[in-house]
């Protein structure tokens, strides 16, 4: 989940554009600047960075290391967002760190740079930092788009692989740099960036 959102999460992607059921809040003192850190250690921050998940309810299985966040899901990390019906986090027993995360029905991703992506059933797995989006994906930014059965983002390497399925192929626009180029401006509100 860390880098979820990350991405997505990652190039998912994983903005409040789809925001459903979530009530503002107040917003915080304004941090005073800090020096730019070094990627590296950006990179860790986003990672170490606290995932802040809103739901109608959650069962919690602490012996198993599992938690489920039913109805109206919003998941936040570094100004990236989850949306889903259902997500399962699951957790390592020893040191509560999130091993996986499963996400179902409705997914949508939202990221900090504005990539946004959709699927059926999105799969988290930290230790190799990748992200699977399942059944109808599709990631976008700005006018380019991607879709395929099964879109695998490698969040560390900056790859992702496009799978078609039995009904479909791989299809992908790509438009030209250039005036005519559709452009996104990212503007970012108190629950994370609100893409266009």
């Amino acid at each position: 989940m860390p880098a979820i959102l990350g991405l997505l999460l990652v190039a998912t992607v994983g903005g409040d554009v789809w925001a459903q059921g979530s009530a503002p809040r107040p917003r915080a003192a304004t941090p005073a600047p800090k020096p730019p850190a070094s990627d590296k250690a950006k990179d860790n921050d986003d990672k170490n960075a606290p995932v802040i998940v809103d739901a109608d309810s959650l069962d919690s299985f602490q012996k198993q290391g599992l938690a489920i966040f039913k109805g109206n899901v919003i998941a936040r990390q570094n100004n990236s967002v989850q949306y889903a019906d259902k997500m399962e986090v699951y957790t390592d027993s020893k040191t509560d760190r999130v091993e996986r995360v499963v996400s179902t029905g409705n997914i949508r991703i939202i990221t900090r740079d504005c990539r946004m992506g959709t699927a059926e059933r999105a799969e988290y797995y930290d230790a190799e930092q990748r992200v699977v989006l399942i059944g109808n994906a599709r990631v976008w930014r700005d006018a380019d788009v991607v879709t395929g059965e099964r879109i695998t983002i490698y969040i560390a390497e900056d790859r992702s692989v496009v799978e078609g399925g039995k009904q479909e192929r791989v299809k992908a626009i790509f438009y030209q740099s250039g005036p005519g180029r559709p452009k996104s401006e990212i503007k970012f509100g108190p629950s994370g960036p609100i893409c266009p």
